[in-house]
């Protein structure tokens, strides 16, 4: 019996989570227990110890990050078995609408005056709106007349596809006014939440701190995935989709509606990618039209990491992969005295990770490996 099946979706995510965790956690702290003799002005471990709970933190931020975008990547791939790699500029799409109402509201005099979770429950569900119908645009125009197409031809729809959504973002906010860095208007959203004091080698105490904002994307990004694992799984439409995923001919034979469930998923996909887009933006501050390129392919690596086509692989891809990456870029230059600086190395981890998967498990934590019959 499978982890799905004892724990069900959520419960396997969540034992992946704590599990990735504590494993990456006892590992750092090994390697600073091994590397204690080699640094004299500095206690390794107990250093390691004091910020490891920051990190842990900050990993969960980033990798609801890449598990939300990853959901539109698994989606489309589950139903259609195509990488829809304009994707990110979907969730760059999401973000410049947030922004562009944010800046409008700011304009009237609107802004301040508003509670800032109403303004975020507005702006995402502006997000959701626009890049959902965006999606939707982009299956019916540039991807429906290709299906029958070998694969190859798709794939590089998608790539240009996804440069002219850069440039025409960027067009668009050079006429507007809004700039090629455009500026995230937003509420105060107040000071940062102090989770805990953690004492330091030499007496001081630390705080643990959580962002607001990024307070608001995890439960956001949490909300979001509870509600898509119900419709998946519990609902006609859920069970449309995945029959469609299963096998296409057989359900437009039951009477399933093959291109209404495929413009569907597309949407959702892309609703889910602009409300990251909207939550990133207003936890960033600013937007440009290239910033869906790089959180792009990190998400679809977590859906390579997780199990393309594996919607709670998609999750536990985005959130394994968001603790490497505030691993490595806190841990890399204390555990190396310097010699290489975690932020710049952090970016490298998703790409390893990525050819690793593909070389050892191309099916990902959570997919299973299919027999080739010959």
């Amino acid at each position: 019996m499978t982890l799905a099946g004892v724990f069900g979706p959520l419960g396997q995510v969540f034992i992946f989570v704590v599990g990735s965790a504590i494993v990456l956690s006892v590992i750092t702290v090994l390697v600073a227990f091994l590397l204690r003799g080699t640094r004299t002005n500095v206690d390794l471990v107990q250093a390691t110890l004091t910020i490891l709970p920051q990190v842990i933190v900050d990993g969960l931020v980033r990798g609801f990050l890449f598990a939300t975008i990853a959901l539109g990547y698994t989606m489309v791939y589950g139903v259609l078995e195509f990488i829809n790699f304009a994707h990110g500029e979907i969730f760059m799409v999401g973000a410049f609408s947030g922004a562009a109402l944010g800046t409008v509201f700011a304009a009237s005099g609107i802004l301040n005056a508003l509670p800032p979770l109403l303004f975020v429950l507005i702006a995402v569900i502006v997000g959701m709106v626009i890049s959902g119908t965006l999606a939707v645009t982009i299956e019916r125009i540039a991807y429906r007349p290709l299906r029958n197409a070998p694969r190859l031809v798709p794939l590089i729809s998608a790539i240009g596809v996804s440069l002219l959504l850069q440039d025409g973002m960027r067009l668009i906010a050079n006429v507007t006014g809004l700039g090629f860095n455009a500026r995230f208007p937003t509420p105060n959203f107040g000071p940062p939440l102090q989770l805990a004091q953690i004492p330091a080698a030499d007496g001081r105490t630390i705080p643990l701190i959580l962002d607001v904002r990024a307070l608001i994307f995890i439960v956001a990004a949490t909300l979001m995935l509870i509600g898509l694992n119900y419709l998946v799984n519990a609902t006609k439409l859920g069970t449309a989709i995945r029959a469609v995923a299963q096998d296409r001919p057989t359900a437009s034979l039951m009477g399933i509606n093959v291109n209404q469930i495929i413009a569907l998923t597309f949407l959702i996909g892309g609703a889910l990618g602009g409300a990251a887009g909207v939550l990133f933006g207003i936890r960033v501050g600013t937007v440009n039209p290239y910033i869906g390129f790089l959180p792009g392919l990190k998400a679809f690596t977590a859906a390579v990491l997780g199990g393309i086509g594996n919607i709670p692989g998609a999750m536990v891809g985005g959130i394994v992969l968001g603790f490497l990456e505030a691993f490595v870029a806190s841990y890399l230059s204390l555990l190396t005295g310097g010699a290489f600086s975690g932020a710049s190395y952090a970016d490298i981890v998703a790409f390893a990770i990525l050819i690793l998967i593909l070389i050892f498990r191309p099916s990902g934590l959570l997919g299973e490996a299919v027999a080739q019959k010959v």
